[in-house]
């Protein structure tokens, strides 16, 4: 999954790629598990999969059930090809990575900074996403 599309390789090496579900599939082995950050409930896809309900520029309806999520996303990821997704694959899907990438120690208020260099410069586009991760914690 490294030098994929979309790839973000955290600190401890873990990998995580985030996308967006408008854009077409990335080329490559399909993940083993995802997480869809989305206002109704996804497709089905034919692998493991979690729906955040996280409307588009906005935070999750259930921020409890995001880090239950989130944590899992962390975990997966030491040993499965996983993927978080929204529509465009910028806010909310920054806005996980910044979280996932706390949950593997990177300090919450450099977080959007480290997603937005090895993510997506516009990565967490709203000022109460920043301030949601900022907020996060392990």
């Amino acid at each position: 999954m490294s030098g994929e599309t979309g790839v973000m390789a955290l600190p401890s090496g873990r990998l995580v790629r985030g996308r967006g579900l408008r854009d077409p599939m990335p080329s490559g082995h399909p993940p083993i598990f995802g997480v869809y950050l989305l206002g109704s409930p996804p497709p089905e896809f034919g692998w493991t999969s979690r729906w955040i309900r996280w409307p588009d520029f906005r935070l999750p309806a259930d921020p409890a059930y995001a880090e239950k999520v989130l944590t899992e996303v962390w975990e997966r990821a030491a040993a499965e090809r996983v993927e978080i997704a929204c529509g465009g694959g910028r806010g909310r899907t920054g806005t996980a990575l910044a979280c996932v990438a706390v949950l593997d120690g990177v300090p919450a208020d450099e977080a959007v900074a480290y997603v937005r260099a090895h993510y997506h410069p516009r990565a967490v586009e709203t000022p109460w996403q920043r301030k949601f991760v900022r907020s996060f914690t392990r």
